[in-house]
């Protein structure tokens, strides 16, 4: 989902926004992402329009930051919605110094931390959910013997 921009005589600059390091003049939503938005998140405006367009707004707004400091995979929106985002460059988008612009390809939406508590430490919560899938396999591989 790209804003509106003006073409004149080319000498125009693609419409981006910073986060962190990265300069975002795209937004696309995966399949998965627009399902996880209309399980753990909303289920009023679920399109894709509807997600990017709060996503930019969000963006332009300074609402996005990263969750932590040395990784850029995971992502909080005011602190408490939790998205997982990739980035790559967008091929036809650069800045007037020639510098390529990126995609940012919004891969799930992990949920809010004020209603899933287990959110505010995911590398906790990433190794109980290894653990418990683990578990549930080895009590499924006992049942079949």
């Amino acid at each position: 989902m790209k804003d509106k921009m003006t073409r004149r005589w080319n000498t125009y600059e693609a419409f981006y926004v910073e986060l962190g390091d990265k300069k975002i003049s795209d937004i696309i939503i995966t399949n998965h992402a627009q399902t996880r938005w209309l399980d753990r998140v909303e289920s009023a405006n679920t399109g894709y329009d509807d997600i990017a367009e709060f996503l930019w707004e969000c963006l332009k707004k300074g609402r996005v930051e990263s969750y932590y400091r040395n990784e850029e995979d995971v992502y909080l929106i005011d602190g408490d919605l939790v998205f997982v985002a990739e980035f790559s460059d967008a091929p036809n988008d650069m800045d007037l110094l020639g510098n390529p612009l990126q995609k940012m390809i919004v891969v799930t939406f992990l949920g809010r931390m004020s209603e899933t508590i287990e959110l505010r430490d995911l590398k906790s919560y990433y190794s109980w959910l290894r653990h418990s899938r683990r578990m549930t396999l080895v009590k499924n591989s006992r049942k079949r013997k």
